[in-house]
């Protein structure tokens, strides 16, 4: 017997480990497929799905414009978060001839597409939202939602007067590097040729959403939308609910992830029958939503932001718990780990991991409970409970979601069994032989965010000879950085899938990384520099770096030891066990302080260290 299950017997935790441990097996193998991700309908630029998913745009006017053939010195690919935190960067090291190009009508990116109702961030807005510092401004919300949020990408739009050299409505459909001339040239969907000397690639990680490739998806001949294009024209309301016009309507929503937590509430209140198709609940913890407290926002010193985001991190990689995270959901199973820790003096080191899973196990017995307590029938609440360690999938926090299944005129429809919807017909969706008939389907089936990069970026990439970036990247992600490729000189890999892997605040990663690139690029002007790409040896010290990795990063405690006994889910890869391509290449290992730490280094030393220049 272990020193752990000494100390934490069975009737001492309230519940039996091995129990648990068998009922996670279970219920992640009768979700797995064959097919993993790609049970999932690629929308690419070309495909059936292009304009309804990606060109058609309900929230603003088609733009005519003439096409664009100019150069400018540097073109930001994205302008949500990742492109504007980059520019803002690039701006403040006095790079001004800046261009972005976003395939929304506005700034935000995913925050310019999600408006369904209900949308929110789920990390706290003070250290979620970007340069809050620069633009002066506090949310009014700890969790702040969609119009707030889109309404501070136009601040920073406005603030770092990005507006004027924006191009909008666009969607990027090459990106070639050109020899002779030693820039980058980028095609659209407008017929444009537009060239930079360097390329910023700032698409993030939910740029493109996906769609359940279910049989007979083609057939329905009801209403259907994605929640990224969420359609206000047939649900009547807003983002802050009240859709009027479902009131004689029956809806399907297909997808029980962070977005239809957020949004389902909002349409159990409306529409007159609401059918949940789920295949894997969420784990649903409390929100604790509050307004600000002017007398906060107003003691607060400069700096406040920076040193905010890196407490929350600390946090969530096992540091101290600080006062303004105590109540966090995120923190709830690093409070229970150290409160176990406390209770179990000096446990061997090998036994580290059984402890780390008993906190686990108690943090979801802890949020499986507020099931229990919030919905009525037990049938209905035994489906909803998550059975999986909290962070195979991405944890979601909601007060309302829960409750909604309280409603008589809301229907849970759980296909685990089946693994998914059956069948989609001209009048409705088959699941367990049983034909419900809607009038309107709503996915909520997220975006392509940890599939190929091919899938996931959407854009062909070919840099020296041609190469195209997906073969150089076939067996994983080879970069010096996670932000520079050899064979693809001055183009930067701003956030995407790296970052998202660095830790649970995205933004705060994608700024580490903004600061870096507006770095290089100025150093490269300054030493008058051409073309700048990393050498073949340093990609390879990076790549060995990164495999020889074994700190606390985010990648081993989503990706690593458990991802195999995980539910299927997007972290994951759908639960595939051959992976076609290694994900720790996709992050750095020793966690986001470690990564910041490097690449600081690397700017004091001054060398350009693993660049190879052509001035």
């Amino acid at each position: 017997m272990t020193k752990v299950e000494e100390v934490f017997p069975p009737e001492a935790l309230g519940f039996n480990p091995e129990e648990l441990t068998e009922r996670y097996r279970h219920e992640r193998d009768k979700r797995v497929r064959d097919d993993a991700e790609s049970q999932f309908v690629e929308v690419t630029n070309d495909s059936a799905y292009a304009n309804k998913y990606l060109a058609d745009d309900p929230y603003a006017d088609p733009l005519e414009r003439d096409p664009i053939r100019d150069e400018r010195d540097v073109i930001i690919i994205g302008g949500g978060w990742v492109g504007m935190m980059t520019a803002a960067r690039l701006i403040q090291a006095g790079i001004t001839d800046v261009r972005i190009v976003e395939s929304g009508a506005d700034f935000g990116g995913t925050w310019y597409w999600n408006r369904y109702p209900g949308a929110q961030c789920d990390i706290e807005s003070y250290s979620y939202l970007p340069l809050l510092e620069e633009t002066g401004y506090i949310p009014k919300l700890r969790y702040s939602f969609a119009p707030e949020i889109q309404e501070h990408a136009q601040r920073i739009g406005n603030h770092f007067d990005l507006y004027k050299d924006a191009v909008f409505q666009t969607w990027v459909t090459g990106l070639d590097w050109d020899d002779r001339s030693s820039r980058w040239v980028i095609s659209t969907n407008r017929g444009d040729e537009m060239k930079a000397r360097y390329v910023c690639l700032g698409t993030g990680p939910a740029n493109r959403p996906r769609l359940p490739g279910i049989p007979g998806v083609d057939t329905f001949k009801g209403h259907t939308f994605h929640t990224c294009r969420w359609d206000y024209e047939y649900t009547g309301g807003s983002p802050e609910g009240n859709l009027d016009r479902l009131a004689d309507k029956t809806v399907a929503i297909i997808g029980t992830g962070a977005t239809a937590i957020q949004c389902v509430p909002a349409l159990g209140e409306s529409a007159k029958q609401l059918y949940v198709f789920q295949r894997t609940p969420s784990s649903v913890d409390l929100r604790n939503n509050s307004e600000t407290d002017p007398e906060w926002a107003a003691s607060l010193e400069p700096g406040w932001q920076a040193e905010r985001q890196k407490r929350f991190g600390e946090t969530l990689l096992g540091g101290p718990v600080y006062p303004e995270f105590e109540d966090e959901g995120w923190t709830r199973f690093v409070r229970n780990l150290q409160e176990m820790m406390a209770q179990a003096d000096d446990i061997p080191m090998e036994e580290m991991g059984e402890l780390t899973q008993l906190a686990d196990f108690k943090t979801m017995e802890q949020i499986r409970s507020r099931v229990d307590e919030t919905v009525k029938d037990p049938e209905v609440a035994e489906k909803l409970k998550a059975f999986y360690n909290q962070f195979c999938k991405r944890p979601t926090f909601n007060d309302e979601y829960l409750d909604t299944f309280n409603r008589p005129n809301v229907e849970l429809v759980d296909v685990s069994d089946t693994k998914g919807v059956e069948q989609i017909t001209e009048r409705g969706i088959v699941a367990h032989g049983k034909e419900y008939e809607v009038d309107c389907i709503v996915y909520a089936s997220g975006f392509e965010i940890t599939s190929s990069y091919q899938r996931r970026i959407g854009i062909p990439i070919h840099g020296i000879d041609g190469e195209s970036i997906y073969e150089h990247w076939d067996e994983g992600m080879r970069s010096m950085h996670g932000l520079m490729a050899h064979g693809f000189p001055n183009l930067f890999l701003c956030g995407g899938i790296f970052v998202f892997h660095l830790g649970a605040n995205y933004c705060y990663g994608v700024d580490v990384q903004a600061e870096h690139v507006a770095y290089t690029i100025s150093e490269l002007n300054k030493r008058q520099v051409q073309v700048a790409q990393v050498s073949a040896e340093a990609e390879q010290r990076w790549v060995e770096d990164q495999l020889s990795g074994d700190g606390p990063g985010a990648v081993q405690l989503i990706l690593g030891g458990q991802a195999d006994s995980c539910t299927p889910g997007y972290y994951n890869q759908e639960g595939t066990h051959e992976r076609y391509r290694d994900v720790r290449l996709e992050s750095y290992t020793k966690g986001l302080g470690a990564y910041k730490r490097v690449l600081e280094q690397w700017r004091e030393d001054g060398e350009l260290e693993g660049l190879d220049l052509t001035l």
